[in-house]
């Protein structure tokens, strides 16, 4: 699968920084902000990348919930990010899950074991991901 990006365009040019984010019919703006040179017109990518994990959890608790017959009611997913030691290498994110429904105390456990064993929390956490970076002439 690939997801494509493209600088934004507006009626006076190009866009100092945003780009235009398609993964297969969907469309979204990524952009800095304005400190970065960006018109703060969409999520910056690591917004984008926060974004993620939060996405993932919460799907990744109401499929579990699905499956196991769990009556989740509704999910509201928060997370904080603390980016102060990132050039030192630590980034930190924490995420709260705010759940309701019909659930008792042992249900609500086992949906946050669930929601730490998401697909994207293994891929910030667990997994060595290779980039490889090509540069090329737009024709």
């Amino acid at each position: 699968m690939a997801i494509e990006l493209r600088r934004q365009s507006t009626p006076a040019g190009p866009a100092p920084m945003a780009q235009t984010l398609r993964i297969r019919s969907h469309e979204l703006l990524a952009d800095g902000s304005v400190a970065e040179g960006g018109t703060d017109a969409g999520p910056s990518p690591h917004d984008l990348y926060d974004a993620a994990l939060g996405a993932c959890k919460a799907l990744t608790v109401l499929w579990y919930a699905r499956k196991k017959g769990i009556a989740v009611a509704d999910i509201h997913t928060v997370i904080e990010r603390d980016d102060s030691l990132e050039r030192a290498g630590t980034y930190r994110l924490a995420a709260t899950l705010q759940i309701s429904g019909d659930l008792t105390d042992a249900q609500l456990q086992e949906l946050g074991t669930v929601a730490g064993k998401c697909p994207v929390h293994k891929l910030m956490t667990q997994v060595t991901t290779e980039i490889s970076t090509h540069v090329e002439r737009l024709p």
